[in-house]
């Protein structure tokens, strides 16, 4: 038999029922239209609820959920790969700062002031 086709065109869904011209349209039961093609309207708008066509004696229903992510970002190969090099670069540059960093303490010499001190410390201690 027939069957309500469902197809997304333009970022709106339609609900297609066969190709004759007299098909009534109901949603939950209440008549909306009298078209082969049933427009509901934006696929971001959550078209929900239950659809049927009649044709003649016949009637076929289908219910329709669509659940969209408004504020979602669609996110690609490369982005990602975009990601994870930007990240892999970031933690080396860190890496790199630390090292230069803590490795100027190590390098500084002692000056001659310091050591006299210490000296002269020692020697009155013994």
């Amino acid at each position: 038999g027939q069957m309500i086709i469902v197809k997304e065109k333009n970022e709106k869904v339609y609900l297609i029922c066969g190709s004759h011209k007299e098909v009534i349209w109901f949603k939950d039961n209440q008549r909306i239209a009298n078209t082969t093609e049933l427009d509901l309207g934006a696929m971001y708008d959550d078209p929900r609820g239950t659809y049927a066509c009649e044709k003649g004696t016949d009637r076929f229903v289908l219910q329709v959920y669509y659940r969209m992510c408004q504020n979602c970002i669609e996110v690609d190969a490369p982005t990602i790969s975009g990601i994870v090099v930007a990240d892999v670069i970031a933690t080396v540059l860190l890496m790199v700062a630390v090292y230069c960093i803590s490795g100027q303490d190590k390098g500084r010499m002692s000056r001659a002031s310091d050591r006299q001190n210490l000296i002269a410390n020692e020697q009155l201690y013994q």
